[in-house]
Order: structure tokens, then sequence, then C-alpha cells
């Protein structure tokens, strides 16, 4: 397998595919998922001659799960590693969720004032800030996040069926075309990490402010969300992170789900591609 080693420790796996010349694109994952949640599109940009890297959380899919630093911070860092392990330039970073976090805060951090990105893509992605709190009166209340922590404790496997089975990918939507081999991959990557990272993992995406990430990102970034999102409503995210944004661009998508680079990749592909190449 392929792994980096972080600074303080943490062995991070990682796909490499397509040609080392070729311009690079980044994809991060999100909650509580792996880098095989990006099939469909490294697949697809690696026919398209694109490199295509995908690296799984700390704490989730395979790589270390490690006790600590299951937030963005670390997230962001981690990134970073990996970006100069494979001293990547003029890449774009595509982040879907709480992916979407870590790669507002590695742009803002790391690969824009180290000269690495070129452009960024956040998709259903949870910037600015999930919560709510009396500076954020949209945000969705801490007493469903907690919810989220008891549930998993509880019971994680049945959780993370109930997620996938049900409102990521709108399967619970009347007339929806459900797929068990989507629900049943979502389990997989989900139950391959580590509890505690995905316990912790729910504050990181939850309570993180990113508003200030966002204000200093000055690459191209477009955002994707669809307006049917029961995970990360578009109103309290992606609405308000472009308004932050130097050089923003939303894109909404109606009655799309939060997994919507899965349920509909052919449009999303096309998009991302068309924004890539621009």
């Amino acid at each position: 397998m392929s792994i980096i080693t972080t600074p303080d420790g943490v062995d991070i796996f990682y796909k490499d595919w397509g040609p080392k010349t070729a311009q690079p694109i980044v994809f991060h994952h999100g909650w509580p998922l792996s880098s095989d949640d990006w099939d469909a599109q490294m697949l697809f940009f690696v026919a398209q001659g694109f490199r295509v890297i995908a690296h799984d959380r700390r704490g989730h899919g395979r790589s270390s799960q490690v006790s600590d630093g299951h937030d963005m911070d670390h997230y962001a860092a981690d990134a970073a590693a990996v970006a100069a392990h494979l001293d990547l330039r003029n890449a774009v970073h595509i982040g879907h969720s709480t992916g979407g976090g870590e790669v507002a805060r590695y742009v803002a951090r790391h690969g824009e004032p180290q000269g690495r990105v070129a452009k960024a893509i956040l998709v259903s992605a949870v910037p600015p800030l999930m919560v709510k709190t009396e500076a954020n009166p949209g945000g969705t209340p801490i007493e469903v996040f907690d919810g989220f922590r008891k549930t998993l404790a509880d019971n994680r496997a049945q959780f993370f069926l109930d997620v996938a089975a049900g409102p990521f990918y709108g399967f619970n939507r009347p007339g929806a075309k459900v797929s068990q081999g989507v629900i049943d991959n979502w389990w997989r990557q989900g139950m391959i990490g580590s509890a505690k990272a995905h316990y912790e993992g729910i504050k990181a995406f939850s309570e993180t402010d990113q508003t200030e990430d966002l204000k200093a990102i000055g690459v191209p970034t477009l955002l994707l969300h669809g307006d049917d999102d029961q995970i990360v409503p578009i109103d309290d995210a992606s609405r308000l992170a472009v308004k932050l944004l130097k050089n923003g661009t939303l894109k909404v998508y109606p009655g799309f789900p939060h997994g919507m680079l899965t349920t509909h990749a052919e449009v999303l592909n096309a998009d991302l591609l068309a924004f890539i190449k621009g």
C-alpha cells in the first residue's frame, strides 16, 4: 500500500493514479468514509488524462486509527503532508462534505500560501459552520449532533446503515431509485474506520467555524450543492460560503441529495471537468 507518515507519526494511506506529469486532482472524502467514495470520479478523471490522488483521513479507511488529532487543523495538515510528499503543483482540490471543510482549511493555510493550488471545488460542503449559534441562527441545533454521537456510541453499525439507506443519498424520498450496493459500500467504508475518529469527527465537521478560511482563499472556487441535501442543508452552507469567497461560484442542483457525486455521477463529473478545464 502507498503510505506516508505525517510529522506527528500518523500513517496516511493514499492512491495515486495516472501520469505523474499530468495536472493533479486531489480528492478529500466525507465523514465517515474513505478515498473509495471517489471511485466514480477517480476513474472518470484518470481516463481524461489527469493524475488523481485521494487519501484516507486519519482514523478513516486504511490510515492509522490513532487516538488524537480528529479535528480540522490536523485533517488539513495531513492533506498538506500528502501534497508535499508527492510534490503536487497546480493541483485542483475537490472536497465532499467534511472533505470540503478539509479543502477550505488546507487551501487557506497550506496549499495556496505554498503555491500548490490552482483551483478548489467544494461539494455539498460543511463550511462556513454547521452548528446553530447566536452568530449562525440558521444552523443545526447542537442537540442534533449530540444525538449523532449517542447513536454512534450505542450502535455504530446500525447508525451507519440507517444514514446510507435514508437521507445521505435521498433514498428516503418518494420514488427514489434505491441501490443496495451503494448502501452496502457506504456501510463498508464507515465500518473500516475508527469509532473514536468518527465520534470526535462529528465535532470537527459541525463546530469548526471556517469563515476566515473561506475569506482567505483567492483561487477560483466552485461550490456545488443539491437543494434537497438532508445532511448539510444548502441555505446554511454553500449559499453562505459563496458570499465569503473572493472568487467563488455556486451551482445548485434541484432535487439532488447530499451524496449526489454517487447518485448523479455523470452530471457532476461533467460539471467538475468543465470547471477544471475552464
